[in-house]
């Protein structure tokens, strides 16, 4: 029972990387978990598969011909939302603020283990699959508002554009404020991730938080976690 938040559905994956070698070693072990497997070559033809597959998940890599994975990451979530795992060589975290602005739910670093991608795109789907039930409450914490009935937030009247992702996790932390998350509680709770293999990803989506929140909301517990801690309106 390889897909247990959906057993009766095969769930498709688009893999666009345009080194043969590792888009085929990708696809087959998807293809070996039960996954429909897509793969394109170049920044163009992943556009053109996602938007004839209509995949669950896109595994994107960065450095793409044609156009990069940046540019394939806007133009698919601009017309069909979906979950991205984005594929980098580099490690700056320039380059990984950029994709997770555009669209990316998370991030791997060559060379990375076919197992861990495995179990990403899974926890992803599980993720998908929480978010389709009933909305919680909505939260307001002095002047930050976040609707998850609309998915929208607000600061100070202001809305504010977070990609699902970083939705999930700001939604999270607020709805227990005060309280000092680990990064392995939020790969569990917000990714479904069962190990702290991606905790960069967890800094990397607060750095981005941060940038569009401004101050005063994400309190940093060094060598604990993050907890959001909004100023208090005067």
């Amino acid at each position: 029972m390889r897909f247990a938040y959906d057993d009766l559905m095969p769930k498709t994956v688009l893999v666009v990387e345009d080194e043969d070698a590792i888009a085929q070693a990708i696809a087959s072990r998807l293809r070996k978990e039960g996954f429909v497997v897509e793969v394109a070559a170049d920044g163009p033809g992943g556009v053109d598969a996602c938007r004839r597959a209509r995949p669950d998940v896109v595994v994107l890599d960065l450095m793409l011909p044609g156009f990069d994975g940046l540019e394939v990451c806007r133009r698919i979530q601009s017309e069909n939302p979906v979950p991205v795992i984005m594929l980098t060589a580099r490690d700056s975290e320039t380059d990984l603020l950029v994709g997770l602005g555009v669209g990316a739910d998370d991030y791997m670093t060559k060379p990375f283990s076919p197992r861990e991608l495995v179990a990403r795109v899974q926890a992803l789907l599980r993720r998908i699959d929480r978010a389709e039930r009933p909305a919680p409450a909505a939260v307001r914490l002095a002047d930050l508002e976040i609707d998850p009935a609309a998915r929208r937030v607000q600061r100070g009247g202001v809305a504010v554009h977070l990609t699902p992702i970083e939705f999930d996790l700001l939604h999270r932390m607020a709805s227990r404020a005060g309280t000092v998350f680990t990064r392995e509680q939020l790969l569990f709770d917000v990714w479904g991730y069962r190990d702290s293999s991606g905790a960069r990803t967890v800094d990397s989506h607060v750095a981005a938080l941060r940038r569009k929140l401004g101050s005063g909301i994400l309190r940093t517990v060094h060598g604990v976690g993050y907890a959001v801690e909004p100023e208090e309106e005067e």
